[in-house]
């Protein structure tokens, strides 16, 4: 008896140009290298790797960061699902599929849809613009929560620095503005503006390890 070998259809949105990226990817084929999609225009390709313990590692260009994101995921949802998504960390936006070639492309033409409104309500005239650098301004709610959420975390932590003394504690207060999110110290003065309306900026300060105010 033959045994069909797992598989699934994985697929991307190309940053450059907008184009869905997909390809049908086999257990054994994963198994045995690294397998990359690219884009036929030569500006994005996608990476998926089975790691020692089984799982399988992907790292997938996004249509609105600056750099790919890097997700992992087990090979029972990877080759088991009639659908499965990786969304942007920062957004709602899906940038990676993988299930059944139909359910998948199905899923291409929804968030091309999705894309295009953005882009129509925001102005932009492509798809690489939506990234290319830190002036377009796409305030989205969601980003806003997250740069919140990371700054009490970073005050918990005591990972926030600004001009009090060394021995001193500062109390530090966060004020929402037209541009962003301010970060002040009660005590010294000291502050920063975390923008919320450049996706760049707003990434930069995500992966960032510390808050630092002057």
């Amino acid at each position: 008896m033959i045994l069909e070998p797992k598989q699934t259809t994985l697929a991307y949105r190309c940053p450059s140009c907008g184009a869905g990226v997909l390809s049908v990817v086999d257990l054994f084929k994963l198994h045995a290298d690294m397998v990359k999609l690219k884009c036929d225009c030569g500006g994005s390709e996608m990476s998926a790797v089975q790691s020692k313990d089984g799982k399988v590692r992907l790292t997938v260009p996004c249509i609105l960061c600056p750099n790919p994101h890097s997700f992992t995921v087990n090979t029972s949802i990877f080759f088991g699902k009639d659908l499965f998504v990786l969304p942007c960390p920062y957004s709602d936006i899906n940038i990676c599929m993988m299930g059944d070639m139909d359910h998948v492309k199905a899923e291409l033409s929804r968030t091309e849809l999705e894309l295009l409104d953005l882009l129509e309500e925001n102005g932009i005239e492509s798809f690489n613009s939506l990234r290319s650098n830190g002036e377009d301004e796409l305030t989205d709610p969601q980003i806003l929560e997250i740069i919140t959420y990371v700054i009490k975390e970073f005050d918990e932590e005591g990972n926030i620095e600004c001009l009090c003394p060394e021995d001193t504690e500062g109390d530090y207060e966060i004020e929402f503005c037209s541009d962003g999110v301010k970060v002040s110290c009660k005590k010294c003065g000291a502050s920063k503006l975390i923008s919320a309306n450049s996706l760049i900026d707003a990434h930069n300060f995500l992966t960032s390890d510390k808050l630092i105010l002057k």
